[in-house]
């Protein structure tokens, strides 16, 4: 007989600080340690730390999670040890908890928005995210797909990263067939190649699809569309098709000398770097657009410039740490209060000896025989606001310097690459090249001009995080879910009241 919970202690955040799971020693990880850099708490923990919510009764946490997940009430339960209750509770609103846990930027989002975050400590929400789920999962738990009745439909997928996948857990509780396609030799896209191992452990990704293949969802790997097979052989077999393409063409900045030795884009040296430390060989094509199997230069004892301040930033200048280097160095064009990447990933790739250079704009890559040796920069003061609201960074003249530098890694950011046979299936795209859609609202919510087919993620949206392509990617299926509840599948001929919807 379980043991019964203990009494709610609404006071308990203020007996109880709040804490983090025990971290991987500074040592080891200039040392070169890939683990994750946080563990996980033991059950202990975890309920304390769940405990200190003081389920506020407006969670402004859950409507600042782009999931507008049901954080108070699993928070709860983990706190009551009804674990098996809150992993489920978990997936109601979140096809990807435990990833989530462990990459959202929830310093920006759940955590950020936390009542407590004002002089008390916000509640550990990714951290007991994370342990909610691991721990269910270890212990047997899986979702229970036992009143789902099969509806003969099946859509394909293509993508497996966090929106394709995303789209196929909900298809499968829907009892649609999801059969996603992916050009990479293992799922999960950037989940599994771009983010690095140190923020996501593989397994992890290992073992959501096995909880996905659980859930009836097939994956055909190394296999890309428009060379391999086509879209209109797709719509012939199947009901419906989600793009979940990602956005995989890299913001250059135009800077002269990046055709120099040395000068590396920040997403095929992730993208290498994590085959590497995975040991996973490449299978199939390489990426249109990009040669994403670039060769790793030795960064040890290299100086090592990393130009922009984003997640993928930061993604760059912490591996670079666990290489070797002997100096690493963000340049970033705004001050720290402007930049996009999560405080939390900042504060720990300083700890890890990261030098921040704010207010540094780049001005052109120079270098000596053929091989870049630095970076000509302006030194910038923070203006008006742009068109998005944020300061923009005006030179300030007379202020240039070079930074010494062997090796440049450019992490400017990303943009949609739309393939060329969207077009030839009427799919519009917006003028910045992302794949139009009908949006959140609507009786489809990611209808694309074609009735049939959807679309969620990056491809739509623009680079953003996972939790964002999560949402897009559950909502779709929704949406796809609703059109073949009304006949709009490859069977029957789409009801003129769905094509004026979209």
């Amino acid at each position: 007989m379980a043991k019964p919970a203990p009494k709610k202690n609404v006071f308990e955040f203020l007996e109880l600080p709040r804490e983090m799971p025990r971290r991987i020693p500074l040592a080891l990880r200039r040392d070169g340690d890939w683990g994750e850099l946080y563990g996980r708490f033991n059950d202990e923990a975890a309920r304390h730390q769940a405990g200190r919510c003081l389920d506020c009764g407006n969670p402004y946490c859950s409507w600042k999670c782009p999931l507008h997940n049901y954080i108070p009430n699993w928070l709860e339960l983990a706190r009551e040890d009804r674990v098996h209750e809150a992993a489920t509770l978990c997936h109601e609103t979140n096809p990807l908890p435990e990833i989530c846990g462990r990459v959202c930027p929830q310093d920006r989002l759940c955590e950020g928005s936390c009542t407590l975050d004002d002089g008390f400590g916000a509640v550990t929400i990714g951290a007991v995210e994370k342990y909610i789920v691991d721990r269910a999962v270890a212990d047997g738990w899986r979702p229970d797909l036992s009143r789902v009745v099969a509806t003969g439909q099946r859509v394909a997928v293509i993508g497996a990263g966090p929106a394709g996948l995303s789209c196929a857990d909900r298809l499968a509780r829907a009892g649609i067939e999801a059969v996603v396609h992916d050009r990479y030799e293992q799922i999960g896209g950037l989940l599994q190649f771009g983010i690095p191992s140190f923020k996501l452990d593989k397994s992890v990704v290992q073992t959501r699809r096995e909880i996905l293949e659980g859930m009836g969802v097939r994956f055909r790997l190394g296999v890309e569309v428009g060379r391999d097979l086509s879209l209109d052989a797709l719509l012939d077999e199947y009901d419906a098709v989600f793009l979940g393409l990602g956005s995989y063409r890299y913001t250059d900045g135009g800077l002269p000398g990046q055709d120099l030795a040395g000068v590396l884009p920040a997403l095929p040296f992730l993208v290498q770097n994590g085959r590497v430390v995975g040991g996973v060989q490449p299978q199939g094509r390489p990426i249109a657009g990009w040669e994403d199997r670039i060769e790793l230069p030795d960064l040890k004892g290299r100086r090592v410039v990393v130009l922009g301040g984003g997640d993928t930033g930061m993604d760059c200048v912490r591996s670079a740490i666990r290489l070797g280097a002997a100096e690493v160095t963000c340049a970033y064009r705004r001050d720290e209060a402007n930049m996009p990447g999560s405080a939390r990933e900042v504060g720990n790739a300083r700890e890890e000896g990261v030098r921040f250079l704010f207010n540094r704009q780049p001005l052109e890559l120079v270098g000596r025989d053929g091989r870049v040796n630095g970076v000509r920069v302006v030194e910038t003061r923070m203006g008006a606001p742009d068109a998005n609201g944020r300061q923009r960074a005006e030179p300030v003249e007379g202020s240039e310097s070079t930074l010494a530098a062997d090796v440049v890694i450019i992490a400017f950011g990303f943009r949609p690459d739309a393939p060329d046979w969207l077009a030839a299936h009427g799919i519009e795209l917006e003028d910045d090249g992302r794949i139009r859609t009908s949006g959140e609202r609507g009786a489809h919510p990611y209808q694309t001009a074609h009735p049939r087919v959807f679309a969620g993620g990056d491809a739509v949206r623009g680079a953003d995080l996972v939790v964002t392509a999560a949402f897009e990617g559950r909502e779709a299926a929704g949406g796809i879910a609703r059109l073949l509840r009304n006949g709009g599948g490859r069977r029957l001929p789409v009801p003129e009241a769905d094509i004026a919807a979209a």
